[in-house]
């Protein structure tokens, strides 16, 4: 269900059906390049900015069915392909790269809705995407969607703290961490106290929240598309539970899924909804 440091999207696994493996594929590595771009290697952040523009270019390029450049041509050739095979949504990829590009712009979250802001860019499209595949176009899938992918997002947050904070990257809201009486410099030394455990616990409940929230389009969804989600939902809920038997000390441990946890998520995965099964949506 994930692949590196791009572990919250489900990537082409046996669940998927082989129809849609190459798009979920394609989109995934569209989605992995311009995350490289924008965070791997030792460009200077204006460098960076220039190629995700030029990457940016090469997607409309494609979008209009008009050949990519040769700098990026393993992963343009395979999304053209997913656009005439899919009609993908231009703008959910456009909001992918606005993410990566915020990123090199702002490493600090003055609230909680500014932080769901970046997630709508960063996380959102990806589950509407996948939605789109399957031919799922309804409003309430689309918002327990974007729960879920939110969700994803603030479990990776509290999960990389620390790996982003060495990168100046704060994505705790600071609103959130003031109320707490934590500073920016304690946060960004990774001072562990009572009162960043405790912070951290309060916002992983709020991730947990907004995941059940979310959770029920999992059991709506027939087939493959269903299963795969609910692996994936209960994926970030174990990294919550492993949040908590940490007692929330993230800001020095990275708390992570191991091959042993596979039957844990596999059970609760069938454990999910099996009284729902009613009320499932048609997939195209």
């Amino acid at each position: 269900m994930s692949v590196d440091h791009y572990e919250n999207f489900p990537v082409a696994s046996w669940l998927c059906p082989p129809a849609l493996r190459p798009a979920v594929t394609a989109i995934y590595w569209f989605a992995r390049t311009a995350d490289d771009l924008a965070d791997e290697g030792h460009a200077l952040p204006l460098e960076r900015i220039v190629a995700l523009e030029a990457y940016r270019a090469d997607l409309h390029s494609v979008a209009r069915g008009l050949p990519p450049s040769p700098r990026w041509q393993r992963v343009f050739e395979p999304l053209a392909q997913a656009f005439r095979r899919h009609h993908l949504p231009l703008p959910l990829l456009e909001m992918l790269l606005d993410a990566f590009e915020q990123d090199l712009r702002q490493h600090r979250y003055p609230d909680r809705e500014t932080l769901l802001l970046y997630c709508e860019r960063s996380a959102n499209p990806v589950g509407r995407l996948l939605l789109h595949l399957y031919g799922v176009r309804d409003t309430v899938s689309l918002e327990q969607s974007d729960a879920i992918c939110t969700a994803l997002q603030l479990i990776n947050f509290w999960q990389d703290l620390s790996r982003d904070l060495p990168r100046d990257r704060l994505y705790l809201p600071l609103s959130d961490c003031q109320r707490h009486g934590l500073t920016i410099d304690q946060v960004m030394t990774k001072q562990d106290t009572p009162a960043s455990r405790a912070l951290l616990a309060e916002l992983s409940d709020w991730a947990r929240r907004l995941m059940l929230q979310g959770a029920p389009l999992a059991t709506r969804l027939p087939g493959r598309a269903g299963w795969e989600l609910r692996v994936v939902v209960q994926g970030g809920l174990r990294i919550l539970d492993k949040i908590t038997a940490l007692q929330h000390n993230c800001l020095r441990q990275r708390p992570r899924l191991r091959a042993w946890d596979a039957p844990l998520l596999l059970w609760a995965a069938l454990r999910m909804g099996a009284s729902s099964a009613a009320a499932t949506i048609p997939v195209q």
